[in-house]
């Protein structure tokens, strides 16, 4: 088993006398169990080290409360389409709710954790996405991990049963967020270090990192991340509804592929929102194909979509793992197949 920071960590459910403290305990742990198993089962969990900590970390501490999101039905003056939330906590007083909160909590799905002016800010992302992530981000015992996008706290959480708390550092721009976080590891008996700053700067004062994790969505990689890296990093990012390992030579230099499957995340606030999707003259079959809404994300306001069209009927319909991204001194750019190869396009800033 890896390193859990020389500590044996029994979760708040657990325990001889924990069913008869909270009645809820003993639902609790078989509903987790029952993800792992699911997990599992799915292949997104096969590291025994990561197993371990899904099994030790109790997911419904992290989501006391959260929204499950509906389509506006009834009153004439809703928008057609609009969104509803019902709110689903912990402490509710109907049995019956109480149940579905908690079902919810253990569901391999997204919880939606905190709304603003009817935005979603903040959210638990689904944890067969957060296994398969963890896993790929490849961490040896010693390692230390910066986390950008703490949302609930319950991957920085996963990370510490792994790898100890003094080695995990996760940051968020939103003070309540880090707030709420801070609080909920403490809850289930963990403290990494929690900070609030911009994501997009990440975080100098416990660098270097050998591993940087973000839980959110960016247009392109800041600079920066690569300075706060030991040489030989790896930084795993959501982009373009894919995520990039990208291996880190130095501080001006990484490159690396997309993994194979989706991702999609709450976009990363301070560095400016994605480039505008235009499916404008794109026949509607091509639009239900997920590697060609792909390609439409990665080259957004860089390439006309039937020009994109064309190149992903040409190419044999390239799936994400085809695709990288190469970090080269002030120069980033996304390519097809080849760093150096015809299909190549400027990631950054707009400028």
């Amino acid at each position: 088993m890896g390193s859990t920071g020389g500590r044996t960590r029994g979760a708040p459910d657990s325990g001889p006398h924990a069913a008869a403290a909270d009645p809820d305990a003993a639902a609790a742990a078989e509903a987790r169990a029952g993800l792992v198993r699911q997990l599992t089962a799915g292949g997104a969990l096969t590291d025994p080290r990561w197993r371990a900590a899904f099994e030790a970390v109790p997911r419904h501490v992290f989501v006391p409360c959260y929204y499950e999101a509906g389509e506006e039905r009834g009153g004439a003056s809703a928008a057609p389409g609009s969104v509803v939330y019902t709110r689903l906590w912990r402490d509710d007083p109907d049995p019956w709710r109480r149940a579905r909160w908690l079902a919810g909590a253990y569901a391999d799905v997204p919880l939606a954790t905190r709304l603003r002016g009817g935005e979603l800010i903040s959210s638990s992302s689904q944890p067969s996405v957060m296994a398969r992530m963890l896993q790929a981000l490849d961490v040896r015992d010693g390692d230390r991990v910066l986390e950008i996008g703490a949302g609930t706290g319950y991957n920085a959480a996963l990370l510490a049963h792994r790898l100890g708390d003094d080695r995990v550092t996760t940051l968020d721009l939103d003070p309540e967020i880090t707030d709420a976080a801070r609080d909920q590891l403490a809850a289930a008996g963990f403290r990494p270090a929690v900070v609030t700053g911009d994501g997009a700067r990440g975080w100098p004062g416990r660098a270097p990192y050998d591993r940087i994790i973000v839980t959110c969505a960016v247009p392109f990689v800041p600079q920066v991340w690569l300075g706060q890296c030991e040489p030989g990093a790896l930084i795993l990012t959501p982009l373009a509804t894919g995520l990039i390992a990208l291996r880190v030579a130095d501080a001006r230099h990484a490159e690396g592929r997309f993994l194979s499957g989706p991702a999609y995340f709450v976009p990363l606030r301070g560095i400016g929102p994605p480039p505008a999707v235009s499916t404008h003259g794109i026949p509607s079959r091509p639009l239900l194909d997920d590697s060609f809404r792909f390609l439409l994300h990665l080259v957004a306001g860089r390439m006309e979509p039937v020009e994109a069209l064309a190149l992903w009927e040409h190419e044999d319909r390239p799936g994400r793992e085809r695709y990288g991204v190469t970090m080269r001194d002030d120069r980033q750019w996304a390519w097809l197949d080849d760093p150096e190869g015809p299909y190549g396009w400027r990631l950054g800033p707009a400028v």
